[in-house]
């Protein structure tokens, strides 16, 4: 057990982030037993980058040498497997790659932060964000052929993005009124580009909005924030499949 939980990142918000966009755009789209080994070639994608960064970050921070050397191993296994998934589906499939290369300059600037020990920063928070998004659009291309469904992935990222600062004000900056109100001002702007997007969408930002301005400052327990985000990103997945 204890080997499998230092295998598994621990960074519990990214699971809806990778999840809920890429299922989005499978089922707006039309299902294909493709989507099964892509949705395994991105989580181990997303498992071997987080074991690389983790192991530069600790070279640079880290006194004891057995600290970066523990993230050697799941890097190589689950790199391994993405490639042994990956290429495949990009023979298959030759569209992947550029949507691969799209995806890079943010995976470049996530593990320059992380190198830095400055994952927590709102910036790269924002950055992991985008392809993560972006997955929609993917999935929907693998299914339908086109990249015709660029509302829901922006919906998608309206929602996600405004988790960056809005969990910030939960924990990390519990105290600063400006990420509060930062927080907020964004919450309520992402409610009207949402709503503009379909009416549908106003009925979570608008939950989304009021969790932003209500919450922060009631010492409500990490556990809580998490399963109240969790519900989040279900509400943001069944308003997106019902209503696009």
């Amino acid at each position: 057990m204890a080997r499998r939980t230092r295998w598994l990142p621990d960074q519990h918000g990214a699971w809806a982030m990778l999840a809920v966009p890429f299922a989005a755009g499978t089922f707006l789209g039309t299902p294909r037993w493709g989507h099964l080994p892509l949705f395994a070639a991105w989580l181990l994608g997303y498992m071997a980058t987080y074991h690389v960064q983790q192991w530069l970050r600790l070279r640079r921070i880290s006194r004891n040498p057995k600290a970066p050397a523990r993230h050697v191993r799941p890097a190589v296994v689950f790199g391994t497997l993405f490639a042994a998934l990956g290429l495949p589906l990009a023979c298959l499939h030759p569209w992947l790659l550029p949507a691969c290369a799209a995806a890079a300059p943010f995976l470049l600037a996530n593990t320059w932060y992380a190198r830095r020990n400055k994952e927590r920063a709102l910036l790269n928070g924002l950055l992991a964000v985008i392809p993560a998004c972006g997955m929609l659009l993917v999935t929907y291309r693998l299914g339908e052929g086109s990249w015709g469904a660029w509302r829901p992935a922006l919906a998608c990222l309206l929602y996600f993005a405004g988790t960056v600062p809005y969990v910030k004000t939960m924990i990390r900056e519990r105290n600063s009124r400006a990420y509060y109100w930062g927080s907020v001002t964004y919450h309520a702007a992402a409610a009207a580009a949402a709503t503009a997007l379909t009416p549908w969408l106003a009925l979570p930002f608008t939950a989304y909005l009021t969790r932003a301005a209500a919450l922060p400052g009631r010492g409500v327990k990490v556990p809580v924030v998490g399963a109240l985000e969790l519900m989040g990103s279900l509400a943001l997945l069944a308003t997106v499949l019902l209503s696009f």
